[in-house]
């Protein structure tokens, strides 16, 4: 058989549903007065933090973990209703390559919009992302700059770092390091640092690229090198701070510092600044969060920025020809409220009650 119960009128009260002899559909209309209507017991819709664990195919439920309707097709829990999917984003542009006898690379742009926490530049966090459902969103994952060369009387920048990308989310490379003679650096998320020049004065003689706005800072300037005193390169700079000019007669710029984030649950920095080649005295120490060191004393070797954290490649020196570093890919981190994935793409893992997404290379997120 078939029919509908109607509910008319402001009362409220219990509705208990019996299975129909017949196969056929139950329509409730409710009235146009506000009110709440609730389908419990077995093979209803319950509202629980955790699925059951032993639920009969077509079990419906309001996973309050995830904020979902779910429903139990006998294999697998499936998403009945999709709704827009908040998530937070960690977006880290690639560094720049450190100076063939120079600047150390300026770190890659540094975007995030984790509560609590701060983008580059000194920016606060940015706001958080509604995603439609059902939508593929392009994840790039910047590379890091290359390094400059120093090969007999050749001299080359830095390369800079590529851009990364999350939807409509772009975090810029980092600048390159200038080389000698006088060569300033490359602007970028965080620029490059300055070059080594020939001067009778240990003046500043180069300047540090320029960071991008909210993403992150400057590189350091160079100094000249007069006959009886060392220059050296500028550090690149970080997202938390920009790199340090070198210092006459004793060391290469030291990289900006990057900016933590525990968006995976556990602390981490990322997006140093490069340290700059300081001619035979000691080589500026990589930013914290991946930032290679600057060739020291007696070393022609610079340290390459770390892998997906952005961090800028050290400038490399001595004698030639030198190794410089290059820069750190970049990374792409996307996080939501839940205990079960809602989304694909990147490695996924959860910690504190949040899913996390990871992209260490290129690829697409879908909501």
């Amino acid at each position: 058989m078939s029919g509908k119960i109607v509910l008319a009128g402001a009362t409220s009260g219990t509705i208990t549903l019996q299975a129909p002899a017949v196969a056929g559909n139950t329509v409730i209309t409710l009235p146009a007065t506000s009110g709440n209507l609730t389908l419990g017991s077995a093979g209803g819709i319950e509202s629980v933090a955790s699925r059951p664990g032993s639920p009969t195919a077509g079990t419906v439920i309001w996973n309050t973990s995830s904020n979902v309707l779910e429903v139990w097709t006998g294999t697998d829990w499936i998403t009945l209703a999709s709704q827009s999917l908040i998530v937070q984003y960690l977006v880290i542009g690639g560094g720049g390559g450190g100076a063939g006898y120079g600047g150390g690379g300026g770190a890659g742009g540094y975007r995030s919009s984790v509560t609590g926490e701060s983008s580059g530049g000194g920016n606060s966090a940015e706001a958080t992302l509604t995603l439609t459902p059902a939508t593929a969103y392009t994840v790039t994952i910047g590379a890091g700059g290359t390094a400059g060369v120093y090969t007999g009387s050749v001299y080359t920048a830095g390369g800079a770092g590529g851009n990364s990308v999350f939807g409509t989310i772009v975090s810029i490379g980092g600048g390159g390091g200038g080389n000698y003679n006088s060569v300033n650096g490359l602007v970028g998320g965080s620029g490059g640092g300055g070059g080594i020049g020939e001067s009778n004065t240990t003046a500043l003689i180069s300047t540090g690229g320029a960071g991008t706005l909210n993403q992150g800072y400057a590189g350091g300037g160079g100094r000249a090198r007069p006959s009886s005193v060392y220059g050296g390169g500028g550090g690149g700079g970080g997202a938390g701070a920009a790199g340090a000019d070198a210092v006459a007669s004793t060391s290469g710029g030291a990289g900006g510092i990057g900016v933590s984030s525990s968006i995976t649950g556990t602390a981490v920095f990322r997006a140093g600044g490069g340290g700059g080649y300081a001619g035979s005295l000691v080589g500026g120490a990589g930013g914290q969060g991946g930032g290679g060191a600057g060739a020291p004393t007696g070393s022609t070797n610079a340290g390459n920025g770390t892998a997906n954290t952005g961090g800028g490649g050290g400038s490399g020196g001595g004698s030639s020809p030198s190794i410089s570093g290059t820069g750190g890919s970049g990374v792409v981190i996307i996080s939501y409220s839940g205990s079960s994935a809602r989304a694909t793409g990147g490695t996924i893992s959860y910690s504190g009650g949040r899913v996390i997404h990871t992209f260490t290379t290129s690829g697409t997120f879908t909501s």
